[in-house]
Order: structure tokens, then sequence, then C-alpha cells
């Protein structure tokens, strides 16, 4: 690991494999287990940085693929590179580019090589190999750094997820050959579908490998819950205990709980702010549809105890009005609040295992019998 990047840990929990610690990096330290909200075109959608910042955001992520598409990571580097150009001072990641690229499904080619794809925004035919994925997130300049990997589809064949996660190891070998920048730290992402001796297998493989950080992916593409604890269970305490581990694409409080009793550090999804942008509020652990009539009159804040800027100053009954009447408005007050929501519960946790009483406090999440409240069934969920 660069010298401008280590990680220590402060506590553990004594009945989990839960801990506590601090990542640092060259913008800032990051203290976890944190919930990192997701900025895909360099904005986390609906809010300033100040209003960013007031959440309790460390560090968010970005997203390669997008940024490429627009506005080019040329722009950006000449606006100064990612956190000056989006007036960010804290630290930031940046994904691969490989999930948005293998969802695209008909429209792209995959080959040892890489990948070939259509631009759905022009048309242009692009090739996103593993050294140009380094490249634009290089240039793009993030502290942190995903390695292109190839993102199987749930459900796929156990012959396609195999040949997904060695694929997936070769490109990260040419990731790191072609990773020279020591301002950036390099994470590598295990893959292996719902296959656990594969999950195992890939985690092994890469700690032999000695990166600053590893990720857990393709645990947000379908697969019922109980199957993403079982493979972050299996997964999580094979990874090196001094380096931090990210799972990516989770933001429950039941996923991040079970996840961090597995020894997870960080976490980023969409949730809170798409959530936001339906009129759904997150408020302790439930999922609230503002346009439901009770709220109409209801002069009460969505938490009492929540410290968020939304919660001190307005009432439900005022966010439901604006949700009603399709203000923007809206989505940045609920996007401010369910922001703070996921990061407080990932923040009460951290302070708890600091004390040794996470697996007392938190039991009950760490149990798959306890199902969170079910999204409205119209809230139809929409790409970020």
């Amino acid at each position: 690991m660069s010298a401008k990047f280590s990680f220590q840990r402060l506590a553990s929990c004594n009945q989990t494999k839960a801990r506590a610690g601090i990542f640092f990096t060259p913008h800032g330290p990051v203290e976890t287990p944190r919930f990192m909200p997701v900025g895909t075109l360099a904005n986390v959608k609906t809010l300033t940085p100040a209003q960013l910042q007031d959440t309790g955001a460390q560090m968010i992520l970005c997203n390669t693929y997008h940024l490429h598409l627009q506005p080019g990571e040329a722009i950006v580097a000449g606006g100064g590179g990612l956190h000056k150009f989006m007036g960010w001072n804290a630290p930031v990641l940046t994904d691969s580019g490989g999930f948005q690229v293998f969802s695209l499904s008909e429209m792209r080619k995959i080959s040892e090589e890489g990948v070939t794809f259509r631009s759905p925004h022009d048309g242009q035919i692009i090739n996103l190999t593993p050294e140009r994925s380094i490249e634009i997130q290089s240039i793009l300049g993030a502290d942190v750094i995903m390695a292109f990997d190839e993102c199987p589809p749930y459900p796929a064949s156990r012959e396609q997820v195999e040949a997904a996660t060695q694929r997936t190891y070769r490109w990260l070998e040419r990731c790191i050959v072609a990773h020279q920048c020591r301002e950036q730290a390099l994470f590598g992402i295990v893959q292996g579908g719902v296959h656990l001796d594969l999950r195992s297998a890939a985690a092994i493989a890469l700690t032999k490998l000695d990166l600053p950080g590893y990720a857990i992916g393709g645990v947000s593409v379908g697969e019922p819950p109980e199957l993403v604890a079982k493979i972050v269970q299996a997964t999580a305490p094979l990874l090196p205990p001094e380096k931090p581990r990210y799972l990516m694409g989770i933001g429950t409080f039941r996923e991040m709980a079970i996840a961090i009793a597995s020894g997870v550090d960080l976490f980023d999804c969409v949730i809170p702010t798409r959530w936001a942008r339906h009129g759904t509020a997150m408020v302790l652990s439930e999922r609230w549809n503002l346009k439901n009539a009770k709220f109409r009159e209801d002069f009460t804040p969505l938490d009492e105890t929540c410290p968020c800027y939304t919660c001190q100053n307005f009432s439900r009954a005022y966010l439901s009005h604006l949700v009603r009447s399709q203000e923007i408005l809206a989505y940045t007050l609920l996007s401010i609040h369910n922001i703070t929501e996921l990061i407080r519960f990932t923040q009460r946790i951290r302070k708890a295992i600091l004390e040794n009483r996470f697996s007392t406090e938190f039991a009950k999440w760490l149990t798959p019998e306890n199902a969170e409240c079910p999204v409205d069934k119209d809230l139809e969920l929409i790409e970020d």
C-alpha cells in the first residue's frame, strides 16, 4: 500500500467479525464502517457539496463509465480533476465501469481483450479494456480506483460464472501493470456469483496480489437477500484483515449490518437518492411513501431524533406537499435525510463496536428473520 494510504483497526467485536477502523487517503480519513453516497456524474443528485458534507458523508463514489461518456475525462482533468471539478475536497472512489458495461447486454461484445459497446449517447463504438479503464480513472483523479471486472448476471450457469471469475483475475493482473499512479489505491474485486467455492478461490487468489484494498462485487444483480448474506459471510473473512473491505452496491440496514458482522468496512448504493426522487423517506429502517394521505396533516418531523437539516426544519406535511406538487425541493430534502439516515446507522454501529456493544445492540439486524419493510409496489426504480 502506498504511504499515502493505510488502514488502521481500532477495535473488533468479540462475538462477530465486525471491526471499527480508519482508512487514510490523500484527501482525508474515512471512519469505518461507513456508507458512501453515490455521485454518478460527479454529483450526488440534487445536493450541493456543502449539503452532502452536512449528512456526515466522508467518501463518495463516482462512475467511470458515465463520466467517460459525459463530459469526458479530459474535461474533468481540465477542471482540475474530480475533487476540484465537483467542489468536493474529500475522498472519492471511482468504479471501473464494468458493471455498467455488462448491464448493456445486447449492446456489447465481450472478448479477452475487453468489451466493445455502442455509446447510448451518440452511437459511437467504444472499446473498454482493463488498461483503458485504469487510464480513464487515473485521468479523473479519484483516490481509490477499481479494477476492471466482468460482472456475471443472475441467474447464470456455473460455467458462465467461472469463466467470468477467471477473466476478472486475468484483467486484474493487467490493471496492476497499467496502474502507475501512487496517488491512487487500486482495489481488486472478488467475483464468483452465488458459488461459494468460486468466491473462496477468487478471494484467496486476489489476496496474494497484495493490493491496497478489496471489494466484493456481483452481489446486487438480482440475488435473493439470503444468498447475498451467505456470499458476504463466506467471502469477507478471507480478505486480508489489515486492508479495507468494500461491499459494492449494498445500502439497506440489514444488508449492511450483516456485512459489518462479517468484517466489511465500506458500502455504496443509489437507494437514498433514488427513493428520494420518488417521494420515499427512510425512517427508522422503514420506507415511507409521503404521497400517502396520512402525512398530509402530520406536522411532526420525519424523525425527531435525526439531526439533519430536513428533520430540524420541516414537517411531514410540508414534505408530503412538496412531493405531491413534484417540487424539486422535495428531492433535495429527502435526499439529505435518507443519506443522513444511512450514514447515522453506520456511525451508530461504529460506536457500538468501539464500546463492545455491537452483537447485542444490533442483534435484531443480524438474522434473516428481520425483513425490512418492503418498498411500495408502485415505486418505479430508475437508473441513477
